[in-house]
């Protein structure tokens, strides 16, 4: 059965292949307003068209449907799907041979995109934008280490996501890539002046007007402020807000992330990230989302989603897979990207 009520800022995770009535129930919770999938979600494409179908029909306005489907080591979904390259392959082509990077950039944004929207998801969360710069849960995720290589290969992956029909998500801003701590294992500490932060924040100013959402990073620059930048009103209002100029949503990376730990207990991480001007947050783990939602009245008091801005999220693909497939550029596009990976 459809409800119709407005969506909530929570984006979640779920257990399970299929809907089961408990976790039906857990996604019309008016704190929720999208879910993100992961591999314990996937067994096939046919199964997986299934799956989003049911989260579809839960609610209206529908909910939001989100994976990570970079490539390399963060890809969800394989089996059936073209096995993507980690997006360092693209920054080591930049060196040499700029035009034919450019051009890999926009073949992988593209299919990746079409790939997914075709199963009835709706966004990835990408570009990652931080820089290769020693980051041990960055590394091969990373374009290139020069930040304007960073700019140029983005430019193109979001025109490729674009053109298939689905929004774009930076991360992980200000820039999680020069600092090697993994923040979903610790609190991570970069203590290097303003100044030393502005190339890993070019990116994210010279794509700001590009994308929908801005994903944060947990990640502490006390240059700026004691408070991991996802929990900090001075990075996201006084940085992201006014010194760059975005407009779209702001997301908290996973509320369950170590990195999160210097906010306080899962419900201090949600407050203050709403407190900090962070528009959704991600909880990843089932358990904690049910945690959240069974703290009455606190959870139906969460801020609703805003609506026009969580609807520009839905996937809107241009063309069916099976229409792209007809078409010998599109297949060839694909074969490229699955021999990119012997580059690794």
């Amino acid at each position: 059965m459809t409800i119709e009520m407005p969506l909530g800022p929570l984006i979640v995770g779920i257990d399970g292949l299929e809907l089961d009535p408990s976790t039906a129930d857990l996604l019309r919770h008016p704190a929720v307003g999208g879910v993100i999938l992961f591999s314990r979600n996937y067994a096939s494409r046919s199964q997986l068209r299934s799956l989003s179908a049911s989260v579809r029909t839960l609610r209206s306005p529908r909910l939001v449907i989100t994976v990570d489907q970079e490539g390399g080591r963060v890809q969800r979904f394989r089996d059936e799907f073209t096995r993507l390259p980690p997006l360092s392959v693209l920054g080591r082509w930049h060196r040499s041979h700029p035009d034919r990077a450019r051009d890999m950039a926009y073949r992988h944004g593209r299919v990746m995109a079409a790939e997914v929207l075709d199963v009835g998801v709706d966004l990835s969360w990408a570009p990652v934008l931080d820089l290769d710069r020693g980051s041990s849960v960055i590394g091969d995720r990373a374009m290139a280490a020069d930040p304007a290589s960073v700019s140029d290969l983005a430019a193109h992956y979001i025109a490729g996501m674009r053109d298939a029909g689905m929004a774009a998500c930076a991360k992980h801003f200000p820039g999680h890539g020069s600092v090697a701590a993994d923040s979903h294992l610790q609190v991570v500490t970069d203590d290097r002046p303003l100044q030393a932060l502005q190339a890993d924040l070019a990116p994210f100013a010279g794509l700001a007007n590009q994308v929908q959402a801005v994903m944060m990073a947990h990640v502490c620059y006390p240059a700026i402020d004691s408070a991991p930048a996802g929990f900090s009103p001075v990075w996201i209002g006084e940085q992201l807000r006014e010194e760059l100029g975005f407009s779209g949503l702001v997301v908290s990376d996973d509320l369950d992330m170590a990195g999160a730990a210097a906010a306080g207990n899962l419900r201090q991480r949600l407050e203050q990230a709403f407190a900090a001007g962070c528009n959704l947050a991600l909880v990843c783990k089932p358990a904690s989302v049910r945690h959240l939602l069974d703290d009455e009245p606190w959870s139906s008091s969460l801020p609703a989603a805003d609506h026009q801005s969580l609807q520009r999220l839905y996937g809107r693909p241009l063309a069916s897979l099976k229409e792209q497939l007809t078409v010998p550029e599109f297949r060839a596009w694909r074969e490229s990207l699955e021999s990119l990976n012997k580059e690794r």
